[in-house]
């Protein structure tokens, strides 16, 4: 026990910020003024900390083996500091790879990702709306200014994708992964699109239905329970947007990803892929030493890859890479927004929960999330995860040269239409 606690003390001298730790006999150890304070129920749960087993250590939280004193962005600082090291930097070999692969051919069925999606997604769209912003979008903002409050980085993200994409009135317009309608709106009533979206989410479709039925577009919004695997290839869009949904496809279908979206594409057409990708060339797992954490938790069967590795599979399914923009820094701020207005309203979220779930579980899910939203934006901070909106075009070869008119797809020689003043 005395060099389980030398071993303590010696961690704790080497952390960024002052952290007490409050063992299960009473006895506290590090200083008697501390911005953190940890309170174990166990002391198999001690051993965590003494080892530096992030994913464990958060584990304990949710289950309740281990109390958080403290705000978060402090605890952040503090789990930065117990890691050994730079996760992107982590050595994968080459039977990791395999079965990468082979763990993501299981997991992905489109039944499995069905309930995946569900498992997170339709926790409770009240609990969503108290930290999230009014559009309730669920994914990297875009601080155009840095004065920006997170609802208008929102807004500024919608057009921005919206600009990319060079929407126009009448464009058959697709949007993968929908969530609660925010860009498919956007496009219909900013851009006059005929706007399609697809979700596995059923509290997600139900509330564009809504929406769509508030706003009177239908018949010119559409919002269908479906898997992009089912989507039919003979009426192609004139473009296609995919937000915060290719964390979800699984590594070993990429390929089949890519390709169904220049199948759906029309020659000539612009598709945006927007998603979150590994920092490093090897870490695959979603979050930073929390893999294990979000994968049982928050995101089951999520999978990152690099982004040189999505933009080959992008170019092997026939797909030209026009641009790509690097948003790190604006997740990081994003998740920052979401964590503190929901540290902002932990008591309302406790009782949202309670009201679809029993007391325990709602519990669990309020801690998993603290921790979530925390812990991914340090790892935005810290670079050891990243976010990507990849600009695609499906070139018009082949067609012939009555067909090729208005389908080439003419792309400006800079970014100047993206970026000019705009009201939003």
């Amino acid at each position: 026990m005395h060099s389980l606690f030398e071993k303590i003390e010696s961690r704790l001298a080497g952390l960024p910020v002052p952290v007490a730790l409050r063992l299960p006999g009473g006895q506290t150890l590090g200083p008697a003024q501390s911005l953190v304070t940890l309170v174990f129920n166990r002391w198999s749960a001690v051993s965590t900390f003494a080892t530096g087993k992030i994913g464990a250590l958060a584990e304990g939280y949710v289950e309740n083996r281990v109390q958080i004193e403290g705000n978060m962005r402090d605890l952040m600082a503090v789990a930065a500091g117990l890691l050994p090291g730079s996760p992107v930097l982590s050595d994968t070999r080459w039977w990791d790879s395999l079965l990468r692969q082979a763990r993501s051919r299981v997991s992905h069925t489109q039944a499995r990702d069905a309930q995946q999606i569900q498992f997170h997604y339709d926790v409770s769209d009240d609990f969503y709306s108290l930290w999230l912003d009014p559009l309730r979008v669920y994914s990297c903002a875009y601080f155009r200014e840095p004065t920006m409050t997170v609802a208008q980085a929102q807004e500024a993200k919608l057009d921005h994708i919206c600009r990319k994409l060079r929407l126009k009135p009448g464009d058959r317009f697709l949007d993968i992964g929908a969530g609660w309608g925010g860009l498919l709106m956007w496009a219909a009533e900013h851009y006059g699109v005929d706007a399609t979206g697809i979700t596995l989410s059923k509290n997600q479709q139900a509330y564009v239905h809504r929406l769509i039925e508030q706003k009177g577009l239908q018949g010119r919004v559409h919002m269908e329970l479906r898997d992009y695997r089912e989507l039919d290839e003979a009426q192609p869009f004139d473009r296609i947007a995919s937000v915060g949904m290719v964390e979800h496809v699984g590594y070993a279908n990429l390929p089949l990803y890519f390709g169904k979206i220049q199948r759906l594409l029309a020659p000539g057409g612009l598709a945006l892929n927007h998603g979150i990708n590994a920092g490093g060339l090897d870490n695959d797992r979603v979050g930073a030493g929390m893999g294990d954490f979000i994968e049982k938790y928050i995101f089951p069967g999520g999978e990152l890859v690099h982004i040189s590795h999505m933009l080959k599979i992008a170019a092997s399914a026939g797909l030209e890479m026009v641009d790509t923009e690097n948003l790190r820094p604006h997740y990081a701020r994003t998740l920052w927004a979401w964590s503190d207005a929901l540290e902002q309203h932990l008591n309302e979220a406790r009782k949202v929960l309670q009201t679809t779930s029993d007391n325990q579980r709602a519990e669990r899910i309020l801690r998993a999330y603290r921790l979530y939203l925390a812990g991914s934006a340090m790892g935005f901070e810290q670079g050891w995860v990243s976010l990507h909106q990849m600009l695609l075009a499906r070139p018009a070869n082949g067609l012939p040269n009555e067909a090729m008119k208005g389908a080439q797809s003419v792309f400006p020689f800079n970014r100047d239409y993206i970026y000019r003043s705009h009201d939003l």
